[in-house]
């Protein structure tokens, strides 16, 4: 799989994740399992107002509320940088986390209105009740497909388990984000002209229909 694919796929699965779990299973989720299905009910109702799918300004705006608690952004901005994160300026660090944030966020919101007829299986686990840090194993399952495995590293940040990178079939979204940033970097000459191309696409992004290319 492209690592394209694998970034375009992953955004969808962690959307998919946050929708209702395959039944038997809720009651048994450990706690960073249940942060991944808490939004679940709120997807799911969501979901069910037509009218709502298809004003895009609103579907954003209520995505980012409901992934935003169970992401960590600033960890995932600051892997997906890398070395580029430790020579980058404070300014810099805040505007690319808000537009990569942004970035996921209209990804996840347009995988909303488009997704159909999937489920999530939760895997077991096992955890120490003193652990930070878990890969919580999930199965995206669709009919007439193979289980496609998708991952979540999470750690406990302030009494909160949140996710912090996504593995699509043992492919870390992360790292495929890093080579992407990385590259145009370099190709770009620097960060700041990397946030502005951020900046430029988002905007058009939003502005554009739902069914719009990102």
């Amino acid at each position: 799989m492209k690592a394209k694919q694998v970034t375009m796929f992953g955004l969808l699965a962690v959307l998919l994740s946050l929708m209702p779990v395959t039944k038997g299973v809720a009651a048994d989720l450990l706690p960073p399992q249940q942060a991944i299905q808490v939004a679940s009910a709120k997807l799911q109702e969501k979901l069910q107002d037509k009218s709502f799918t298809k004003d895009f300004t609103k579907i954003t705006q209520f995505v980012n509320e409901v992934i935003y608690p169970h992401t960590d952004f600033d960890r995932i901005s600051e892997l997906v940088l890398g070395k580029i994160w430790k020579t980058a300026t404070t300014d810099e660090r805040e505007r690319f986390k808000h537009e990569f944030q942004t970035l996921l966020v209209r990804t996840y919101s347009r995988a909303f209105v488009e997704f159909n007829d999937w489920s999530v299986r939760f895997l077991p686990i096992e955890m120490g009740s003193d652990e930070k840090k878990v890969v919580v194993k999930t199965e995206v399952l669709q009919p007439g497909i193979q289980p496609i495995g998708v991952n979540y590293r999470m750690r406990l940040s302030n009494g909160e388990w949140k996710a912090y990178d996504i593995m699509i079939e043992g492919v870390s979204l992360v790292t495929n984000y890093r080579s992407t940033f990385t590259n145009e970097v370099q190709t770009k000459g620097s960060l700041n002209a990397v946030i502005e191309g951020l900046v430029k696409r988002n905007a058009e992004a939003l502005a554009a229909k739902p069914a719009a290319n990102s």
